[in-house]
C-alpha cells in the first residue's frame, strides 16, 4: 500500500504531540482512500487523493488526540472540539475530507450509505442433456 501524504503535510493541519506516531493514522487514511473514492477510474487527481487522505489522516488522529477548544485558568477548565455526531462528521477534519471528495462517496459512506454491487441472473436454467 503506497500512502500519498506525509507527516509533514498533516503536521500542517493539525497540532501534534511528537510521543505520537502520525503513521498509523495516515495507513488508514490511505486504505479508506484506495478502498471508497475507486482511485483507479481516474475520477480524481492525484493531488486531491493526497489532500483528501492528509485531511483523513488529521482526522483520525484528532479523534485519539483531542483539541483543546478553551482553557481557562481561574477556576481551571478545559473544553476539547468535539462535535455529537458519528464517522467524519465528528472532526473539522473528517468534514473537511467528505468536502474535498466532489463525487460525495466519504459522505456517503460516513451516512451509512455505501454502495453494494450484486448480480441478479435473468436468464432461464440450464438443461441436462440426457441420452
Amino acid at each position: 500500500m503506497a500512502v500519498r501524504t506525509t507527516g509533514a503535510a498533516v503536521e500542517g493541519i493539525i497540532e501534534v504531540d511528537s510521543a505520537i506516531s502520525l503513521t498509523p493514522f495516515i495507513e488508514v487514511a490511505s486504505n479508506l482512500v484506495d478502498r471508497v473514492l475507486d482511485v483507479s477510474s481516474g475520477d480524481y487527481s492525484d493531488a486531491t487523493l493526497e489532500l483528501i487522505e492528509r485531511w483523513l489522516a488529521a482526522h483520525f488522529y484528532a479523534i485519539r488526540d483531542m483539541r483543546v477548544a478553551n482553557e481557562k485558568a481561574g477556576s481551571v477548565g478545559q473544553a476539547f472540539q468535539y462535535k455529537v455526531d458519528l464517522n467524519l462528521a465528528n472532526t473539522m477534519y473528517g468534514q473537511q475530507a467528505m468536502m474535498l471528495d466532489t463525487d460525495g462517496k466519504l459522505l456517503a459512506l460516513s451516512q451509512g450509505k455505501s454502495r453494494r454491487v450484486g448480480v441478479t441472473w435473468l436468464g432461464t436454467p440450464p438443461t441436462t442433456a440426457e441420452e
